[in-house]
């Protein structure tokens, strides 16, 4: 299972995440992403990867 947390001040709405996760962990809400499936999450991190602005950790978790 993974923790995954967002920095709203970073996170630019670009969609990048979105558009990459193989899980759909991500949606676009307010202009931000949120990640509304956390629990599909397998840690690829391509999420992070994607993200320019530094915005997203994940975090394993027993």
């Amino acid at each position: 299972m993974y923790k995954i947390e967002v920095d709203e001040e970073k996170c630019i709405g670009c969609s990048e995440c979105v558009d990459v996760c193989p899980v759909d962990v991500y949606e676009i809400q307010n202009e931000k992403s949120v990640p509304v499936h956390a629990e599909e999450c397998i840690g690829c991190e391509s999420c992070i990867e994607a993200c320019e602005q530094e915005a997203i950790t994940v975090t394993e978790v027993e």
